[in-house]
């Protein structure tokens, strides 16, 4: 029943005038003054907008709100900002039986760091800022926001790491290998699906039995062996399938292995090759001890996650992760931003 609904809606539409919609949006952010960043996001946004950003920035409604808590800080941090898209795609959200359009952008916000933002010292040099941005859109208007943007990868950039080192490698990421991430025109739907086919045959994949030793087998019927997990700032980038259960999967397991709850996802959706989704929070679990250096948590906490991919002859091929690592961290007693601000006061 769901395929038939995605069927016949994606080919109904070619989601066009969304996908204009939203370049005009990012468009128009980069190039405003931040005294009229409010009034430019209400040109595109509904004014009862639902934004949703990552710690510090939480939930937010409204064009104002958003321009307050988000845009004018970073713009006024990173001047000369311009977007650097490595992914664009639009299509029916999974999750609402394939009734809603979503567009999605992935890739660098980038500028000069010039002023100081979220106690961050600034560089005066070129820095990136890795996000993941999904979009509702209805009506003309964007109704939904889901903004994720890596804010440790800044800090460590700045030379400000706050974390001991850690399994995986921390660099600015690079995007899609093939470099057909951009999906500006209309896509063949067939495409879409069999790439939506390929993420959830992963999410409903038997097995994910950690410290195993047919886990790679497992991993195999879903992934390409040469796949690349190009993680958070703070767990880093794994490359192959020993190199990601080595590098990411043991160590997550080791110390988060203690009331695991899956919550399920806000959005999902594919177009082309590319595809992913997120959640709010996706996950709920508790630090039993040793994960990112951190003593055992108090208590459960939540991962607000994005997953984007890329799928090649009905595997996955990469994919791109981004975790409110802030939130998580904070939700066990240690506010990242407030330490670094604590420290810049007192030297």
């Amino acid at each position: 029943m769901y395929w038939a609904a995605w069927h016949r809606c994606s080919t109904m539409s070619d989601f066009q005038s969304e996908k204009a919609l939203v370049r005009d949006f990012h468009a128009a952010i980069c190039a405003a003054d931040p005294a009229e960043t409010a009034a430019t996001l209400a040109r595109f946004t509904a004014p009862d907008w639902h934004w949703r950003g990552m710690h510090p920035f939480h939930e937010q409604t409204g064009p104002e709100a958003v321009a307050d808590v988000y845009w004018n800080p970073l713009k006024t941090a990173f001047t000369r900002l311009q977007r650097r898209p490595d992914i664009f795609l639009a299509g029916l959200n999974e999750m609402d039986g394939f009734s809603s359009v979503w567009v999605v952008s992935m890739g660098h916000l980038m500028g000069l760091f010039d002023k100081p933002w979220l106690g961050i010292r600034p560089t005066g040099r070129i820095t990136m800022l890795r996000y993941a941005e999904f979009n509702k859109v209805e009506n003309g208007k964007i109704t939904e926001t889901a903004m994720f943007c890596d804010i440790p990868h800044v800090m460590i950039q700045a030379g400000q790491n706050p974390f001991p080192p850690q399994t995986g490698a921390h660099l600015v990421q690079p995007g899609p290998m093939t470099h057909e991430g951009l999906m500006w025109d209309k896509q063949d739907p067939a495409t879409g699906k069999a790439t939506l086919d390929a993420i959830n045959a992963m999410l409903n994949n038997p097995g994910e039995k950690f410290h195993d030793p047919d886990e790679a087998m497992r991993l195999a019927r879903v992934w390409h062996d040469d796949m690349i997990w190009w993680g958070p700032a703070g767990i880093g980038a794994a490359y192959t399938i020993p190199g990601y259960i080595r590098q990411h999967v043991n160590p997550f397991d080791d110390a988060l292995n203690e009331g695991y709850r899956f919550n399920g996802h806000l959005c999902r959706l594919a177009e082309g090759h590319f595809g992913g989704f997120f959640g709010w929070a996706n996950l709920t679990i508790r630090n039993s001890g040793g994960y990112m250096g951190m003593p055992a948590g108090p208590g459960p906490a939540d991962m607000r996650v994005v997953d984007m991919y890329r799928e090649q002859d009905g595997k996955l091929a990469e994919n791109w992760i981004f975790i409110d690592i802030l939130h998580f961290l904070n939700m066990q007693g240690l506010d990242v931003l407030g330490r670094m601000a604590s420290v810049q006061h007192n030297e």
